[in-house]
C-alpha cells in the first residue's frame, strides 16, 4: 500500500471531520506559551515576568499530562479531554483578565500554571485512537498505523508553526489578551468536540477489550520509555535551544520579529519530511529509523555554529526539520508498540512532557550562554544535544529492538520488522 493511498484510506476511516477537528484542538496549547509570554510581558513591562508566567505554564502542563494520559487509560478519553478543554478554556479566560485588573506578578504565574495544569495534549491521545480506529484491516494494519503516526508527527510540527503564528497575528491585530482569548475559544470549541468525536468511544472499547482492569498494574516506567522519554528530551532541547538562538541573532541584527519565522522553518522542514516517512518499507524497523534520523540530526547540527545572519540560518533550520520529524515519529511510533495497551495513553504524554521540559531545559541553557557568548554558544547547545541523541540511539539500538520483539511475542502486536538489518 503506498503512502497516498493509506493516507487516503486513513481519511475515510476516521472522517474529514475527525482529521480536523484532531488538528484544530492542538492549536491551543501550541499558542498558550507564547501568548502567555506576550501577555504578562506587555502588560507588567517585564520579560522576566512573562517568561516565569510562560515556563510556569509550560512546565505545569509537562507535569500534569501524563497523570491526564494514565486517567484516561483508565476511564477513557472523553470525560478526561471534556474536563480539560472547558476547564483550561475558562482558565486561560481567566488568566487574562487577572492581568486586566494589574495583579501582582506572582498571582499571575500561579494562574498561569493553573491554566498549563489543564491543557490535554490532543496530539498524543490523538495517536492513542489510531490503533482501534483502523481495527478490521487486517493485514495493512501495521502500515495504516504507521502512515498515522507519520501524519501525526507532521501535524504535531504544523501545529507548532501555525500556533505562534496565530499568536503573532493576534497579537498585532487585536492585542495580546485577544491572542489568549483565540486560544480559550479553540480550547473550548474544538477540544470538545474532539473529547467528543466517535473515535473516543472506539478507543475506549478498545482500552476494555485489551483489559484495562490492567492500567494499574502494567508497568509504565520501564527502561525502554525511559530511553524513549530521554530521546524524546534531548529533541526538545534541539527545540528550546534553536529557537533562543534564532531570537538572538534576529534581535542583533534589528528585527526580532523574525526568529518566529525562522523557527517555523524547522516545523516546515520537519513536516514535509514526516509526511513522506510513510514510504519507507516496513522491514526498516522504527528502532532503525530512529538511530538514523539521530545520526543525521548530528551532520545537519553542525552548520548552525558557522551561520552569522538571518538568511542563512533559515536555510539550515528548514534542512535540519528534515531530520527531526522521522526521528519523533519513530520515537512515538516505538512506545505504541512496546508499552502495554492499557498505558499505551500514559506512554503518549509523558513523551509530549519530556520534550516539553527538554524545550524548557534546552531554552534556559542556551539563554544563558548567549548572554554571555552570542548566538553560536546557544546553537552549541543544538548541536551537543544532537550529538547526546546520536549516542544514545546507538546504544539502545539493541534494547528497543528486543522490546518490540517481546511485545510481539506476547502478542499484543503484528510481527516486527527485521530492525537491525543494514
Amino acid at each position: 500500500m503506498s503512502p497516498l493511498a493509506s493516507y487516503r484510506r486513513l481519511l475515510r476511516l476516521a472522517g474529514p471531520a475527525y482529521v480536523a477537528v484532531a488538528f484544530l484542538g492542538r492549536l491551543p496549547l501550541a499558542m498558550s506559551q507564547l501568548g502567555t509570554l506576550l501577555l504578562v510581558s506587555t502588560a507588567t513591562g517585564s520579560y522576566g515576568a512573562g517568561g516565569l508566567a510562560a515556563g510556569a505554564l509550560a512546565v505545569a502542563n509537562a507535569v500534569t499530562s501524563p497523570l491526564a494520559g494514565a486517567l484516561a487509560d483508565r476511564v477513557g478519553q472523553r470525560p478526561v479531554v471534556l474536563v480539560q478543554s472547558l476547564l483550561g478554556a475558562a482558565l486561560l479566560s481567566l488568566l487574562v483578565v487577572l492581568v486586566g485588573a494589574d495583579l501582582p506578578t506572582p498571582v499571575l504565574v500561579a494562574a498561569a500554571a493553573a491554566a498549563g495544569a489543564s491543557l490535554p495534549q490532543v496530539g498524543p491521545l490523538a495517536r492513542v485512537r489510531w490503533r482501534p480506529i483502523t481495527d478490521g484491516s487486517g493485514v495493512h494494519q501495521r502500515r495504516l498505523v504507521d502512515a498515522a503516526f507519520s501524519y501525526e508527527g507532521a501535524a504535531d510540527e504544523a501545529s507548532f508553526a501555525l500556533g505562534p503564528a496565530l499568536v503573532g497575528v493576534g497579537a498585532v491585530a487585536v492585542s495580546p489578551s485577544g491572542a489568549l482569548l483565540l486560544a480559550a475559544g479553540l480550547l473550548a470549541v474544538f477540544g470538545t468536540a474532539f473529547a467528543l468525536h466517535p473515535t473516543a468511544r472506539r478507543s475506549r472499547a478498545s482500552r476494555l477489550a485489551a483489559g484495562v482492569d490492567r492500567a494499574a498494574a502494567a508497568r509504565l516506567l520501564t527502561g525502554t520509555v525511559l530511553v524513549l522519554g530521554l530521546a524524546q528530551l534531548l529533541v526538545g532541547m534541539l527545540f528550546g535551544s534553536v529557537q533562543t538562538g534564532a531570537t538572538v541573532l534576529a534581535t542583533s541584527e534589528g528585527r526580532p520579529g523574525l526568529a518566529g519565522f525562522v523557527h517555523g522553518t524547522l516545523g516546515v522542514g520537519s513536516a514535509v519530511a514526516g509526511l513522506m516517512t510513510a514510504g519507507l518499507p516496513q522491514r526498516i524497523g522504527h528502532e532503525l529509523r530512529a538511530w538514523w534520523a539521530a545520526c543525521l540530526l548530528l551532520p545537519l547540527s553542525v552548520p548552525l555554529l558557522l551561520v552569522d545572519s538571518l538568511l542563512p540560518l533559515t536555510a539550515v533550520v528548514l534542512v535540519l526539520g528534515c531530520a527531526v520529524a522521522p526521528y519523533m515519529i519513530a520515537v512515538f511510533s516505538l512506545a505504541e508498540r512496546v508499552v502495554d495497551p492499557a498505558r499505551v495513553g500514559a506512554a503518549m504524554t509523558l513523551l509530549a512532557s519530556c520534550t516539553g521540559i527538554g524545550y524548557a531545559l534546552g531554552s534556559a541553557v542556551a539563554g544563558r550562554l548567549a548572554d554571555d557568548h552570542g548566538h553560536t554558544a546557544a546553537f552549541a547547545v543544538t548541536v551537543t544535544a544532537c550529538a547526546l541523541a546520536a549516542l544514545l540511539t546507538t546504544a539502545a539500538r539493541r534494547r528497543l529492538h528486543d522490546a518490540v520483539a517481546r511485545a510481539d511475542a506476547a502478542g499484543r502486536r503484528e510481527p516486527a520488522p527485521a530492525g537491525l538489518a543494514g
